[in-house]
């Protein structure tokens, strides 16, 4: 059992990374400013009161040197708490290579052998915000969906607005968001923080749509589930090797889709730190001798949805200097 307390000792992971990443803002080196939010956040871990084991992270142990798949992680104590952990140290290495906006830090947390151990490939998403939840279906078209969730919303297929990553897979699917109507909002990368930004009346976003990393879809599913949003997704796999490395994993059905509840079941712990300011938290802001950190926390056993605003001291808190 996660108890409720976790929630806030969790926040202090990412932000740990979060900071660690946006030192290294705009330097025109993602695999530098990646490496340096997995060291922070790895060390952040040591100090965190549960039996964790990394069922989403930075790849297989023999690719990553941290915070690889399998790795076990946290104080370990005998009475702490055993959980999945699924994450990424910096969501938009390419964001924050260039001082874009959209990159944070996440995890989120499930009780042991609750998270879907997803495989390194692509997965159709499909993610709206507690409003419009129940009324997406991802075996139907994208403008069945929109229609769907325009009138959920009680709105016109055209007031809505569709988060779609730009990519040239993605061409057909722009060209029928457009002939339906939608407005569209294309991104670089980021689409963790796009899913969870549909939750967020203020952002302006309603639909995330489009294929993404199966991983980034884990932690999406469980940010969303913790906020009461809707989200499906389905694995796109790309060759015979990555289907046996699925099959490997536990996955029977390539053609199935899974709902948030699914991927992420029973209580679900996220938390996320802004490293450069996006649709719904600020970036990392730094000043002499410490830094200012925007998180969000969230909590599906009871929905709650902590905004955490924090000063740190870096004279005070050695641990959280870059």
């Amino acid at each position: 059992m996660m108890d409720r307390n976790l929630a806030l000792e969790v926040v202090r992971v990412t932000e740990m990374a979060a900071i660690a990443a946006a030192r290294l803002m705009g330097r025109g080196e993602k695999d530098l400013s990646d490496q340096a939010a997995v060291d922070a956040m790895r060390r952040a871990f040591d100090a965190l009161p549960i039996r964790g084991v990394v069922v989403i992270g930075e790849g297989e142990r023999d690719e990553a040197p941290m915070l690889y798949i399998g790795e076990e992680v946290g104080r370990r104590g005998p009475d702490d708490p055993a959980v999945d952990i699924a994450l990424d140290p910096l969501e938009g290495t390419n964001l924050c290579a260039y001082g874009r906006p959209g990159a944070i830090a996440v995890v989120a947390f499930a009780e042991r052998g609750q998270l879907l151990n997803a495989p390194d490939t692509y997965m159709e998403k499909l993610a709206v915000g507690p409003r419009a939840k129940g009324a997406i279906d991802l075996r139907k078209s994208p403008t069945d969906n929109l229609r769907a969730v325009a009138a959920k919303l009680q709105r016109r297929v055209e007031d809505l607005t569709v988060i779609v990553l730009d990519r040239p897979r993605h061409e057909g699917l722009i060209a029928e968001l457009r002939a339906a109507g939608a407005r569209i909002r294309l991104i670089e990368d980021g689409d963790v923080a796009a899913a969870i930004a549909t939750c967020f009346e203020d952002t302006g976003v309603d639909v995330l749509i489009g294929t993404g990393g199966a991983p980034e879809g884990v932690i999406a599913a469980a940010a969303l589930k913790s906020v009461g949003g809707d989200f499906q997704g389905r694995l796109k796999l790309r060759s015979a090797e990555e289907a046996e490395r699925a099959k490997a994993m536990g996955v029977k059905d390539f053609d199935r889709v899974y709902t948030a509840e699914e991927l992420a079941r029973g209580e679900v712990m996220f938390a996320a730190t802004g490293v450069t300011g996006g649709d719904f938290l600020k970036g990392v802001r730094f000043f002499g001798g410490g830094a200012e950190t925007h998180s969000v926390v969230m909590r599906s056993k009871t929905g709650t949805v902590r905004y955490v605003q924090a000063t740190h001291k870096f004279d005070k808190k050695p641990g959280y200097a870059p």
